[in-house]
């Protein structure tokens, strides 16, 4: 309960201060509609990202969505499309494998119902597999923006490491640090081994008790001693 709270909070917030972006007069007006409250809350987030850093908004959606940059420019500027619906077309045409403008003719013919019943029309069933892809999309996005990003129970069970912060990956060199223990570990008993031959060897070549002294050397007199009783006798 305190996590749904607090997330519902962050999110309350984040929206809150994307009133500057949504104010604007965009050409849809803000309704996206994607049948999923959390979509919709971070969609209105992109609002404030895109408004106010529009080139990294931009470089995002080229780089890692393939749209042209010329075509999300003049969505954006000319247009005045809402950064919002701009990521989603290109998500959904990234997904379903078609190109942003596809999506966004789509949406511009007919977004009456909103995002969730167009990307019905394009294949993605609420609910589905193909809908999570989408949805976890949000994640990567944010990272490359070094944005904060709340999540939800979904995401979070598909992001375990995000939920438990202490536990990710450590990549500064901690984490190998950890597994070179069990080397270290590995190497003492190898050592202790030879020792405990090297005692074996001695008593049993000295058969009259040279062998007690440790190691290699408990082992070379065992040899000597032996051999020199053997010639004695």
């Amino acid at each position: 309960m305190h996590r749904k709270l607090a997330t519902a909070t962050l999110l309350a917030a984040l929206v809150a201060a994307s009133g500057a972006a949504t104010a604007q007069d965009f050409v849809f007006g803000w309704n996206p509609r994607t049948g999923d409250v959390w979509v919709d809350q971070t969609l209105g987030d992109m609002n404030a990202y895109g408004y106010r850093y529009r080139e990294s908004f931009i470089d995002e959606l080229v780089r890692y969505y393939g749209a042209p940059r010329d075509y999300v420019s003049g969505l954006l500027v000319n247009d005045r499309w809402a950064p919002g619906d701009v990521y989603y077309a290109c998500a959904i045409g990234q997904l379903i494998g078609r190109s942003c403008r596809y999506v966004a003719e789509e949406w511009e013919r007919d977004h009456g119902q909103g995002w969730g019943a167009l990307a019905q029309r394009l294949g993605i069933k609420p609910g589905s597999e193909e809908f999570h892809r989408l949805k976890r999309g949000f994640v990567p996005t944010y990272d490359h923006w070094a944005r904060p990003l709340p999540m939800d129970d979904a995401l979070r069970q598909a992001f375990p490491d995000r939920a438990r912060p202490g536990n990710r990956p450590d990549f500064t060199g901690n984490g190998r640090g950890n597994r070179e223990a069990a080397p270290g570990n590995s190497g003492k008993a190898r050592g202790a081994k030879p020792g405990n031959a090297g005692k074996g060897q001695g008593t049993d070549k000295g058969n009259k008790g040279q062998g007690n002294d440790k190691g290699n050397k408990g082992q070379g007199k065992g040899n000597n001693k032996g051999n020199n009783k053997g010639k004695g006798n």
